[in-house]
């Protein structure tokens, strides 16, 4: 065949392959360009020379990058050159082979492209309506924001993120006492979330509102409060912190009201025979609704019968049989509890016929 010359790859459209080494077969034979996989357009495209004689395209077949003959091909025999005439199709092409030009559009997709893709030295630039809302759901971490949070109440919460937004009030579960008189008594409320120092106030069933004198902050779950409440009745009681957070009882917690009044004076009842039946000693206490003996004792043989308002003292003594006086203390006890103690005493006296009765 004529010599063609050098440079034959620099024409265009004409690429040099490399020549085969042939095994004593028909193949298939790997078709290469510079050592690289080369996948020709059709057998038509390919220009064949062994041992000085061009092959017809009919008498070999092309499969991706492989070429088969039609008859076993001897290792005596050369290939003097393998020519394709035309772009043709690389497999792999050459490191700096493939230009911007012969990218196809659209031709690369993401999963061609590196998980990492630094573009740290390039500038980007994106059309205005390139990347929808849609687009960016989830896809930008809070690190990567120069305000990734919001403070909330004096905390920060980052976007994204949840807060309970709330406020921290005070609670009231019980009091004590639960009965005052209208003379000025502390109360000790306890509960829970109280800051010093609160604000206390009792609140009449009426609507009336009462300040306290004084309020006594001890801890977060006790105040004490000192009222004046000159109103008989029952209060709620509200406490609210120096923030504004406040509470009211759920129920009139605190009751005032008068305490057991004596109108019988105190002291000595009288001196009564020892041997005889005793006057009925009446002993009278407004508002109250119960009397009992609190101490000392009540002679033998008298018996103290209780009723609202007054008590009777009744009956003939069996404790002496010479003078003597007997000293006790009544209790009264209204409808809330409260209590009012009074001191008695009774003198007896025998005669000279009272005193032998006894012997």
């Amino acid at each position: 065949m004529a010599y063609i010359g050098r440079g034959i790859e620099q024409f265009s459209e004409i690429e040099v392959l490399d020549n085969i080494t042939f095994t004593n077969s028909a193949g298939p034979y790997n078709i290469t360009k510079s050592s690289v996989a080369f996948t020709p357009v059709t057998a038509n495209s390919l220009l064949i020379e062994v041992d000085g004689i061009l092959q017809a395209p009919s008498s070999y077949t092309v499969s991706g990058s492989t070429i088969t003959f039609g008859a076993s091909m001897a290792s005596t025999s050369t290939m003097n050159s393998m020519l394709h005439l035309g772009i043709g199709l690389i497999s792999t092409p050459a490191d700096g082979t493939v230009s911007t030009a012969k990218l196809e559009d659209g031709a690369v997709t993401g999963a061609k492209v590196n998980s990492t893709f630094d573009v740290s030295a390039k500038t980007v630039t994106l059309p205005n309506t390139s990347v929808t809302n849609a687009q960016l759901a989830g896809s930008i971490a809070n690190a990567k924001l120069s305000n990734s949070d919001i403070t909330i109440n004096g905390s920060a919460v980052s976007l994204g993120g949840s807060v309970t937004v709330g406020e921290t009030k005070p609670t009231i579960s019980s009091i004590s006492p639960s009965v005052i008189t209208n003379d000025a008594t502390d109360v000790v409320i306890t509960g829970t979330n109280f800051t010093s120092v609160p604000y206390v106030d009792a609140i009449n069933s009426t609507g009336a509102i009462v300040v306290a004198n004084t309020v006594t902050y001890t801890s977060a779950t006790s105040v004490t409060a000192n009222f004046t409440l000159p109103t008989d009745g029952t209060y709620y009681l509200r406490v609210e912190n120096p923030d504004g957070n406040a509470v009211r009882s759920s129920s009139a917690l605190l009751t005032v009201s008068d305490a057991p009044s004596w109108v019988t004076a105190a002291g000595s009842l009288g001196t009564f025979a020892g041997g005889s039946a005793i006057a009925t000693q009446t002993l009278t206490c407004t508002d109250a609704t119960s009397f009992a003996v609190q101490s000392g004792t009540l002679t033998a043989g008298l018996t103290l019968t209780s009723g609202s308002g007054s008590c009777t003292i009744t009956g003939t003594q069996t404790a002496h049989t010479s003078a003597a006086t007997d000293s006790f203390t009544i209790r009264a006890t209204d409808a809330e509890g409260q209590t009012s103690d009074r001191a008695f005493s009774i003198s007896w006296s025998f005669s000279i016929g009272q005193g032998g009765q006894f012997n």
